[in-house]
């Protein structure tokens, strides 16, 4: 479920903290991603016809291989190194969320067969997405793809985005690239979405850095996860009635949750009981997770040709010469990623909004800002080249 509206009060108050990005703009970036969610998406659209999925010769499903084989290859041909981290055992907490989750799919599961017997297509289409379940075997099969392909993958003691928070916040990796916002509550410094969307999409990354999310918020990071808490998350229930505009509004005027409930119109608001939001704070704020200094270093090796074929021609039904393009495309993706990045060599690219570089340009040129000459024409100051 992720932050209840995160998205939007980010956008309202502060919307320097993201951007849009190209794919390419990532070249030679460690991205990592958080695989359990791409698998669930893979499966509920990849090669799907009604409700019927992409399944081999015994009936198997393998719309998650096949999505999975196809995003990862479009990273590896664009120069990023991904990084899978997988879903461990979920939190105590998560149960209530999870019990949501199996009703909600008992749910559609009726109203899918009601959809069939009416022959109601676009219902059928709908409630098979929300039917859908990834399994243990869908885990364990993407990630013998990923071996193969020469990808590295993480399994992560708990949850795979408080995982990939804590490899971003060590500098293991540049982003994590995942869809559900509460990766900036585990405290990433930086979160892209849109990443692993189809090409045909043709949709931008979203780029966020928590920084200039708090900067714009004005808020610190204690009291964004507070904020996040408000909103409502997989852990708590929310107080009816407060949404994430008035939560940003009781943080900024209280200062934490505590105040907030204690200076809250019981007569408007019911808090809900329980209302476990200390233990929700310590989960954001100190997860499960393995400690960036204890996982090895991620290694991208060369594809195993003869156990990619074997797994997925043999195994899975796919087509022999769409594999060996695959493999292909990966050994040349090899070659590309030995090219280090621009910045590598003549340091990080700066930008700047367009108002600063005509502000820039008016002083170079001795003018003062409204065109007019100043008398005196600074000279620029020579940088030298940052190696590293």
């Amino acid at each position: 479920m992720g932050i209840q509206g995160l998205k939007k009060l980010i956008s309202d108050n502060a919307p320097g903290a993201f951007r849009d990005h190209q794919l390419e703009s990532y070249f030679g970036r460690k991205v990592a991603i958080d695989a359990s969610m791409h698998i669930y998406q893979f499966m509920a659209v990849v090669g799907r016809q009604g409700d019927q999925q992409l399944t081999d010769e015994n009936g198997e499903v393998t719309s998650h291989l096949q999505g999975m084989m196809h995003r990862t290859t479009r990273l590896l041909e664009a120069g990023i190194k991904p990084v899978y981290v997988f879903d461990g055992k979920p939190p105590e907490m998560k149960s209530g969320e999870l019990t949501k989750r199996s009703e909600a799919r008992k749910d559609a599961d009726q109203k899918l067969k009601e959809a069939k017997e009416a022959g109601d297509m676009v219902a059928v289409e709908k409630f098979s997405k929300r039917t859908m379940r990834v399994t243990k075997e869908h885990n364990e099969e993407c990630k013998r793809l990923l071996r193969l392909m020469g990808v590295p993958i993480l399994e992560a003691p708990c949850e795979a985005e408080a995982q990939c928070a804590e490899l971003c916040k060590a500098g293991k990796v540049f982003t994590v690239a995942t869809e559900d916002m509460d990766c900036l509550t585990f405290g990433t410094t930086r979160q892209s979405r849109h990443m692993m969307a189809p090409a045909s999409q043709k949709k931008e990354i979203q780029e966020f850095v928590v920084e200039k999310v708090l900067e714009g918020m004005n808020v610190t990071m204690d009291q964004f996860i507070d904020i996040c808490i408000l909103c409502g998350c997989d852990y708590t229930s929310s107080i009816r009635g407060i949404g994430p505009k008035r939560a940003l509004q009781l943080i900024r005027e209280h200062g934490s949750l505590e105040k907030v409930i204690d200076q809250l119109d019981k007569k408007k608001y019911t808090v809900p009981e329980p209302f476990p939001y200390k233990e929700a704070r310590e989960l954001f704020k100190n997860p499960e997770v393995i400690p960036a200094d204890q996982v090895p270093p991620f290694k991208w090796t060369n594809p195993d040709e003869e156990g990619l074929i074997a797994f997925m021609v043999d195994e899975k039904s796919f087509n022999l010469e769409r594999i060996q393009a695959v493999i292909k495309k990966i050994k040349a993706s090899k070659t590309k990623s030995q090219q280090g990045r621009l910045e590598s060599f003549f340091g990080a690219v700066q930008y700047r909004s367009n108002t600063a570089k005509k502000q820039q340009d008016t002083k170079s040129k001795g003018l003062n800002p409204f065109g007019k000459s100043t008398g005196v024409t600074k000279k620029k100051k020579s940088s030298g080249i940052r190696l590293g």
